[in-house]
């Protein structure tokens, strides 16, 4: 029974902390996240953020708190575990394997999907050969559906800014996951292509019937695309809600919005 069915939320954190020696960088984040939501995650620089991604996908250990992901707690998994549980994401600078082709690094998004050993590698049986056919043509649909196809043999490291962002996502949903955390997706994009990317990720949480939780900075964007916002201000959860409710949140426009806002 899915997590949809049931009720549990795909992905979930309990009062999640993380301090640094004095500081403290994540204090009591709370989060629910139900299959097919798209949820953003804003506040200032240096509000969290980023912390609160490395908690929810294990490269962080919580100093309190628990994450779990679709009811398994996570705490003792490394991080390569909590990606086989169903969480796949892409990083605030973009990585890449530069001097790999487009499409090997879509490849290589599948090496939690593989089945076949490594002495079906080596010996390359007629399973391995299978499995490789399966894998080149689901990586060649993620990036028909990124607009990647014509390049899929050009060097990843000599792809636009907004190329590389796509073909990360490709890399990510190649393991199939159940939540997509996207760090920044639109930074450096341009309103043309920050359209472009809103209907994308739309038409990504349809066809994988994904949940979404992605960090922005781009207010228009992020505000035509979720259906909640958390807002984050020195580790502390300030404002939780529709946009509509953030846009006219007295705490969010001074922490973080300002004129902009109210313009």
């Amino acid at each position: 029974m899915s997590a949809a069915q049931t009720g549990v939320p795909v992905l979930a954190a309990r009062a999640l902390t993380k301090r640094f020696g004095g500081l403290t960088a994540v204090d009591h984040f709370e989060l629910e996240l139900q299959p097919g939501e798209i949820v953003g995650v804003i506040g200032p620089n240096g509000a969290g953020k980023t912390t609160v991604f490395n908690l929810l996908t294990g490269v962080y250990k919580p100093t309190e708190g628990s994450v779990s992901v679709s009811g398994v707690p996570t705490a003792k998994l490394k991080p390569d575990r909590v990606a086989a549980l169903g969480i796949g994401r892409t990083f605030q600078n973009i990585r890449l394997f530069k001097d790999l082709t487009v499409l090997d690094n879509v490849k290589v998004g599948f090496q939690t999907r593989r089945r076949q050993s490594v002495l079906g590698a080596i010996f390359r049986s007629s399973a391995f050969r299978k499995e490789e056919r399966e894998i080149e043509a689901d990586a060649l649909a993620l990036l028909e559906l990124m607009g990647l196809t014509a390049l899929r043999d050009a060097r990843a490291g000599g792809l636009a800014y907004g190329q590389q962002r796509r073909l990360e996502i490709a890399r990510a949903l190649a393991a199939r996951p159940k939540v997509l955390l996207l760090d920044e997706p639109a930074a450096g994009t341009n309103d043309t292509e920050s359209e472009a990317l809103q209907k994308l990720i739309r038409e990504i949480r349809q066809r994988y019937d994904l949940a979404i939780l992605l960090i922005e900075h781009d207010m228009p964007f992020v505000m035509g695309l979720v259906s909640r916002l958390i807002v984050l201000d020195h580790g502390l959860t300030i404002a939780r809600g529709t946009p509509e409710e953030i846009r006219a949140n007295p705490h969010v426009i001074e922490a973080y919005l300002g004129q902009e806002s109210e313009a």
